[in-house]
């Protein structure tokens, strides 16, 4: 049967050489029933194009067509446009460099677009730890995130990048799809709320489970902490709902900080899960008073 349709995978890549060498292999796996044909783009973010033998490699060893571009310039917006402005299927999958999918991932995504009549579904990422977590990580449920039956329509609060499928026709058009004042996080929730305002339909499939790579950097407590300072920053570069999201932080941060000792007494998972959500409201704060203690997200 003569498949009907072509995706491109696009990935955006900094300095995770073995991640993406795992990634590019496992997307090889992938099971498509003859209902789809795909390639992938790859977008080194890295000015010294770190990863350009990598995908020389993959190249080399599989059968997929995989285009390699380079974005010298630090942004994750920036490198999720140049995706796209290299993608040639009628929809494009994104994933993130440190993830790795179930082998029928996109035939799912592909399935469910088709049997809801959806602009984009979005589907599962499963923490994969590289060492055994520390106990506090595990019972604080931080790295779980929700998950929906199959078909459910989806809203902002669930929207990101790390494992959707999108119709191209999306962005048709669209000099920047991703707004690059986002340079460092955020830039996926700000595009989600722009394609929503117009009508863009979105929907969960549980079936299309992606993998992320936890390593030993991400399982210690300064790691969430910065995130959530960074979060907190980028959460007020949305100009919808900025003094919302100002008052409700100058309420939450001072019971926030009354509970915390109490908390502590409780259990460390209780405690950090109740001290990231401080930073995130800490970061906005600081934010709006132009204080930027977090520039740049690391690990």
């Amino acid at each position: 049967m003569t498949p009907q349709v072509h995706i491109t995978v696009c990935i955006c890549t900094y300095r995770r050489a073995t991640l993406l060498r795992r990634l590019l292999s496992t997307l090889e796996e992938q099971v498509t029933d003859g209902a789809f044909t795909f390639s992938v783009v790859v977008v080194d973010n890295d000015a010294a194009q770190s990863a350009r033998a990598v995908v020389a490699e993959a190249s080399a060893a599989g059968h997929r067509e995989i285009v390699y571009a380079h974005e010298p310039e630090k942004n994750i917006a920036r490198a999720r446009n140049r995706t796209l402005a290299s993608a040639r299927g009628e929809y494009v999958a994104f994933i993130d460099d440190d993830e790795f999918p179930s082998p029928r991932w996109l035939l799912q995504l592909l399935e469910t677009s088709r049997a809801q009549n959806a602009a984009g579904v979005l589907a599962p990422v499963l923490a994969h730890f590289d060492v055994a977590p520390p106990a506090w990580l595990v019972r604080s449920g931080i790295t779980d995130r929700p998950r929906h039956p199959t078909g459910t329509p989806i809203g902002l609060g669930d929207a990101r990048t790390g494992n959707v499928l999108l119709e191209r026709r999306l962005v048709a058009g669209v000099a920047e799809p991703f707004d690059v004042r986002f340079a460092s996080g955020g830039e996926d929730v700000d595009f989600f709320r722009r394609m929503m305002e117009q009508g863009g339909r979105f929907v969960w499939c549980d079936e299309a489970v992606v993998y992320e790579s936890v390593p030993p950097l991400r399982t210690t407590r300064g790691y969430y902490l910065r995130r959530a300072l960074l979060r907190g920053r980028n959460s007020l570069r949305q100009h919808s709902g900025r003094p919302r999201k100002i008052l409700t932080s100058l309420v939450a941060l001072p019971v926030y900080t009354l509970a915390l000792p109490f908390l502590l007494l409780a259990g460390q998972h209780r405690f950090m899960k109740l001290f990231i959500s401080w930073c995130d409201h800490a970061g906005r704060l600081l934010a709006a008073l132009g204080i930027q203690p977090i520039r740049d997200r690391d690990g």
